[in-house]
């Protein structure tokens, strides 16, 4: 076999794999309940596709995506810890 053959199979390959991962963490960014895994579910869909980008050979997207979205989901990861009400360790917990 024609290794080029083989080689537009593997990264035909990988793109799926990157597509359905996506896919599934995005679905999850909208289904779950708790904030914070929302928030990292979304990290993590962002630097799948900033690997799409750098699979697409366009680099500076791909580094653009990593440093603004990425950057932006872990304030957003610090704001929603530090704004939740949740109490832990309260008084009322123990009887």
């Amino acid at each position: 076999m024609d290794t080029s053959i083989i080689a537009s199979f593997m990264e035909m390959l990988v793109f799926a794999v990157m597509a359905i991962i996506s896919i599934s963490f995005a679905l999850f960014v909208v289904t779950a309940k708790d904030i914070v895994r929302s928030a990292l579910s979304l990290l993590v869909v962002m630097f799948v596709v900033a690997g799409m980008y750098i699979m697409l050979n366009a680099q500076f997207l791909g580094v653009i995506q990593i440093l603004v979205y990425v950057g932006a989901i872990g304030v957003l990861i610090l704001f929603a810890v530090m704004l939740t009400k949740k109490e832990f360790g309260s008084d009322r917990d123990v009887e």
